[in-house]
């Protein structure tokens, strides 16, 4: 059993009874499944607004670039990559798309400037397909009877703790027992956040006073996780930046005592950014893989920012698998991210 399958729900099955026809239970399918695909249009228009700011941005700036142009040439790609580089895609990730570009023109001759945005959709897509996995392909095994384990760690701001939050709200209301270790001790504000967030999602948090020990609360965590029979355990972790030294042998400490309990936890190492912060991100990116393993990234705040295009070269540089979006402040709306939702909810369907 992966993450991904924590979230999943029974599919609803067609009401029968013994007294019903071929053409009830065909009609309770058609119902079922009409039920089923307005849910997953409702989920692509909430990405769409979203990620309206990053996509008007956007293609504001490539409206202009290529304004009473006809051809894709050097021209246009100069500004195409200036377009990119200020929607903060990181410059190494827009040196691929260009050269990308660039091979596509040498190889069909003519290309039009009209067609630049379905290229782009094109190149982008194939990107992110080459250098992040899908959801469902990424995240350990977990043994039957044996809770996911999952560290999240993040500077403070970056909506860590919210994020803890909607995760927990989401896990229990598809049936998960969920605990939660309120391992941030350097903070009082941030265990009585966390603690708020538990109660709300009706999780398990464990806690001890300021300025304890973080691993012994994680390792209190997922002892009373394990006698409790927990599908599911979340630990916080501070988000101070300011001495790698000391954040990487704190959060080494955490992951050794985890270890003590369970094997092979934490399964999962997740770093929050918050998306409105643009390069800075790339940065917290940098610093936090340096400091430990992060095994999945979750980009927050991306509905308030026209910087949606980190998404794309975090995921790019880093090689690390975004597992979710936040594209709003509602539960429902921390999203687990599909990159094809979200290269369509940026370019639309292919013509």
């Amino acid at each position: 059993m992966g993450f991904f399958d924590l979230f999943k729900k029974k599919r609803v099955e067609p009401e029968q009874s013994a007294a019903s026809t071929p053409e009830d239970i065909a009609k309770e399918q058609e119902r079922v499944e009409a039920e089923e695909a307005q849910q997953v249009e409702e989920e692509r228009k909430e990405l769409e607004a979203g990620l309206e700011k990053t996509k008007e941005g956007f293609f504001n700036k490539l409206r202009r670039a290529v304004a009473g142009r006809s051809t894709v040439d050097a021209e246009v790609l100069d500004d195409l990559e200036e377009v990119l580089i200020t929607s903060d895609v990181g410059v190494d990730t827009t040196v691929k798309i260009i050269e990308r570009i660039e091979k596509r023109v040498a190889r069909d001759k003519y290309l039009s400037a009209d067609e630049l945005q379905g290229i782009l959709r094109d190149e982008i897509a194939q990107l992110m397909e080459e250098s992040h996995r899908s959801t469902k392909d990424f995240g350990i095994e977990v043994k039957e009877g044996m809770p996911y384990v999952l560290m999240v760690v993040g500077v403070n701001g970056a909506g860590k703790t919210t994020t803890i939050g909607k995760l927990a709200a989401q896990l229990t209301k598809a049936g998960r027992k969920v605990y939660i270790g309120a391992a941030d001790t350097f903070r009082a504000a941030a265990i009585d956040q966390l603690a708020v967030w538990a109660e709300r999602a009706g999780a398990t948090m464990v806690r001890q006073d300021m300025g304890s020990d973080p691993a012994s609360v994680a390792y209190d965590t997922l002892r009373s996780a394990v006698a409790n029979g927990a599908d599911v355990v979340l630990i916080d972790t501070a988000g101070r930046l300011h001495n790698k030294v000391g954040l990487m042998k704190e959060l080494t400490k955490i992951r050794n005592v985890m270890s003590k309990v369970i094997p092979d936890a934490p399964h999962e190492v997740m770093l929050v950014l918050d998306g409105s912060t643009g390069q800075n991100a790339f940065e917290q990116a940098k610093q936090f893989t340096e400091a430990t393993q992060v095994t999945s990234l979750t980009i927050t705040k991306l509905d308030g920012t026209a910087k949606g295009g980190v998404v794309i070269g975090i995921s790019d540089k880093f090689n690390i698998p975004v597992r979710y979006i936040g594209i709003g402040e509602g539960i429902d709306q921390l999203k687990m991210f599909e990159r094809r939702e979200f290269v369509r909810a940026m370019f639309g369907d292919a013509k």
